[in-house]
């Protein structure tokens, strides 16, 4: 039996929003194929490269879109291909509060026009407060229902 096909952190896929943070710590584990985990702090990502993707919404479940907005933060594959040496297939990022979404490597590869899917530490040139979400899952493409965008990120998986 395969890790997913004994939890998946993912499915069901349901969400309600909440307006507050779950916890105060704005770190997350990020979690290699080979098992190794490491915690990731938001002064470690801004120690990375900051990209900006500009014309994103932020699609709230029950609260409806607000936007566009410039997201500024680092890009997820460039933070996957510094911290995991091997092969992978999929990421999946996941909140605070248990909800979670899943990264296809070929998506990382191939973003969409809109822009790359990245880890948003910055909006409209200010850094995200932890009530924003200090670090959230950004997928520029995502245009309803939420089901992609992952507020408060606690934890990243890196599948293979």
């Amino acid at each position: 039996m395969t890790r997913r096909q004994q939890h998946d952190p993912l499915q069901p896929h349901a969400h309600d929003p909440n307006p507050h943070p779950p916890t105060p710590d704005p770190s997350f584990i990020f979690s290699a194929p080979d098992g190794n985990e490491q915690r990731v702090t938001v002064e470690t990502l801004r120690d990375l490269p900051l990209i900006s993707v500009s014309n994103c919404y932020i699609v709230s479940t029950g609260h409806g879109t607000s936007g566009p907005f410039t997201f500024g933060g680092v890009d997820l594959l460039h933070l996957v291909c510094q911290l995991v040496e091997g092969s992978w297939n999929e990421v999946e990022v996941i909140s605070a509060d248990g909800f979670g979404n899943r990264v296809f490597k070929e998506e990382l590869l191939n973003p969409s026009p809109a822009g790359p899917i990245i880890l948003g530490t910055h909006l409209d040139g200010q850094p995200l407060t932890r009530a924003d979400g200090l670090v959230r899952l950004i997928v520029p493409s995502e245009r309803d229902d939420a089901l992609r965008q992952v507020k408060w990120v606690s934890r990243i998986n890196v599948l293979a």
